[in-house]
């Protein structure tokens, strides 16, 4: 039972708000009529009692409570214990209670933060489950907002570890020159010219009989853009470009605190791209791991490189399902905005599940083609692949069709291009870092295993 002290939230429906305020108090309709709401939906106002002392909080809602609903609260709300004055369904009150958990993030790592109001959990939530996904879009949001002089590759592959040791995960790095003994030398190529070490980061975990599901996550600590150097503005947010790594490790952890029944495996291939005499070139050719020979059409399309070699490992293990999540081309903005991840994937069924699910969560996707007929814009006269052709026109899926090329054996894999940061604030996302797509791959996964 929530405490006495504690303040109610009323949520109103817009067409039900009349009769609802001819049973309220006097102060309460005309303190309602002075600040002119009428319940429309993500409006609210606080509600006094005869002392001038605030007694509750009426919040408008649509026909379908959205779980945005309480999220704005939070940090508009006084420091107090409030409680959702009538009971809703479990799935509500399980949305409701995320929502309020997410628009009460800070990134706090720097600054001195006042204490938010608290929310008692609404009657039928399953708290345990809304804190695992908050923990991880917390630690998400906190790994893409920790500049890059704080988040290198090794400090990535620190959260990685204690991520693995708190869920007895099996963990392992190849770090510097190991890269080139193991075989991974598409990752060492685009990390080398830092003096922060590259590496693979290998997390695995769950019972060996279990179905396997490999993620992999874009680990770019820093993209300055290499030798193709970026504009002052388009490095401006470039610590963000590890946000694949940071909301595959999101997902990772919803997937083992829920104890999901597969065997897990997390790639992140970590590095700085940098500039040094030593830092690779436009038009060198490389080595992947599949053994590949790449043109490098562009150093400012790193990512790629850094995630061929990774894929490639994880497709030789054939797994029941493959996702890699990158924050990888402008293209993908330009397409769907910042607002939504571009799907990619051969698998009719598996996009058809997952922008279902993305939905259903408040957290969308939206399918793009992996067009054959772009294929030939990859081509190099003097190695085996380009990695990023000189046409700016269908950059997404150029991209998407160059990993293609390192997945040959997994019957069932999705390429999730993302933008990984808000760039506007709206109720539960504040401007910042942001875990793109993770609940929504998280219900598929839960849902499919």
């Amino acid at each position: 039972m929530p405490p006495s002290s504690s303040i109610p939230i009323f949520l109103i429906r817009q067409k039900e708000y009349k009769s609802w305020l001819k049973k309220q108090p006097p102060q309460w309709t005309q303190w309602a009529a002075a600040n002119h709401f009428a319940a429309t939906p993500a409006s609210w106002c606080l509600l006094p009692d005869e002392t001038g002392r605030i007694s509750a909080v009426a919040v408008g809602v649509g026909d379908r409570i959205d779980r945005w609903a309480l999220a704005e609260l939070p940090g508009r709300l006084p420091e107090g214990n409030y409680r959702l004055e009538k009971e809703v369904d479990g799935d509500t009150a399980d949305a409701l209670m995320l929502g309020w958990l997410m628009g009460s993030y800070r990134f706090a790592r720097y600054t001195k933060q006042k204490k938010l109001p608290t929310l008692h959990p609404p009657k039928g939530c399953n708290m345990r489950q809304v804190h695992t996904m908050s923990d991880a879009i917390t630690q998400a949001r906190d790994l893409i907002n920790t500049p890059a002089n704080d988040m290198g590759p090794q400090e990535l592959a620190d959260a990685c570890r204690r991520i693995a040791e708190h869920h007895a995960a099996e963990y392992r790095e190849i770090v510097g020159e190991a890269l080139l003994k193991e075989n991974y030398p598409a990752i060492f190529e685009v990390g080398k010219a830092s003096t922060r070490l590259p590496r693979l980061i290998d997390m695995r975990w769950g019972d060996k009989r279990h179905p396997k599901v490999t993620l992999v996550g874009k680990g770019v600590c820093f993209d300055s853009g290499g030798l193709d150097i970026k504009s002052s503005s388009g490095m401006r947010l470039m610590k963000k470009d590890m946000g694949g790594a940071a909301c595959v490790l999101a997902l990772a952890r919803m997937l083992m605190d829920a104890k999901v029944k597969i065997r897990l495996r997390v790639l992140i291939p970590a590095v700085e791209n940098s500039i040094a005499g030593n830092a690779y070139r436009p038009l060198d050719v490389i080595r992947t791991r599949k053994g590949l020979n790449v043109e490098i059409g562009n150093t400012d399309a790193e990512g790629r490189i850094i995630l061929c070699d990774a894929l490639c490992e994880a497709d030789s293990e054939k797994p029941a399902l493959l996702i890699d999540c990158a924050t990888l081309t402008g293209g993908a903005r330009v397409a769907v905005g910042t607002e939504i991840a571009a799907l990619f994937t051969p698998d009719d069924a598996l996009a058809a599940d997952m922008i279902r699910h993305g939905n259903t969560q408040d957290d969308p996707l939206w399918r793009l083609p992996l067009w054959e007929g772009y294929r030939d814009m990859l081509k190099s006269p003097i190695a085996d692949i380009n990695s990023a052709p000189d046409s700016t026109y269908a950059s997404a899926i150029t991209a998407a069709l160059y990993l293609k090329e390192f997945v040959c054996e997994t019957k069932a894999w999705a390429h999730i291009d993302m933008m990984a940061w808000n760039l506007k604030a709206r109720p539960g996302r504040p401007i910042g870092g942001e875990a793109m797509a993770a609940r929504a791959l998280f219900s598929y996964i839960i849902d499919r295993f």
